[in-house]
C-alpha cells in the first residue's frame, strides 16, 4: 500500500505527531490492514450478494466501510480528538470482530468468507496494537 505510506510521509512530521510517542511504522502497519480487510470485505460482500447470503454480504459491507472511514480518519493528523479516535478504533475493532464471526459461520463451504474472516482478524490485531501503543502515549500539548 505504497500510497498510504506516501500519504502519511506527506501528512506528518515529528512536530505534527497527534500524540507524542506514536510509531509511523505501526500506524501504517494498521492501516495496511485495514486496507486488506476493506478490500476482502468487499469481495466477500459482492460474492456473498450472489449467493444468497444477504447477512454477510451486508456485515461485509458495513466493514469495508468502517475500515475506509478508520483509515482516512487515521489519515487527517491535525483533526484527531484523542476520546472520538479512541472510540472510532474500537468500534472498528468491534466491527471486524462481528464480520469475522459472520464470515466463519460460511468458511467451510465458502473461500471469500475464510478469506475476509482472516482478514478482518489481522486487522484487529494490528488495530488492537496500535490501541495500546497509544495508552502509552502523551498527548500533545
Amino acid at each position: 500500500m505504497n500510497m498510504t505510506m506516501d500519504m502519511m510521509k506527506g501528512a506528518m512530521s515529528s512536530s505534527e505527531m497527534p500524540m507524542k510517542g506514536m510509531d509511523p511504522a505501526m500506524m501504517q502497519e494498521c492501516m495496511e490492514a485495514l486496507s486488506a480487510c476493506m478490500q476482502a470485505c468487499i469481495m466477500c460482500a459482492d460474492a456473498d450478494a450472489g449467493e444468497g447470503m444477504a447477512k454477510c454480504a451486508g456485515m461485509c459491507a458495513n466493514c469495508a466501510d468502517m475500515c475506509n472511514t478508520m483509515m482516512r480518519m487515521m489519515l487527517r493528523m491535525n483533526g484527531w480528538d484523542m476520546q472520538v479516535m479512541s472510540s472510532m478504533m474500537q468500534t472498528t475493532t468491534m466491527m471486524m470482530r462481528a464480520c469475522s464471526a459472520e464470515c466463519m459461520t460460511h468458511a467451510e463451504m465458502s473461500e471469500h468468507c475464510r478469506m475476509c474472516a482472516m482478514a478482518c482478524d489481522q486487522g484487529v490485531s494490528a488495530m488492537e496494537k496500535l490501541m495500546g501503543s497509544m495508552s502509552e502515549a502523551m498527548p500533545v500539548a
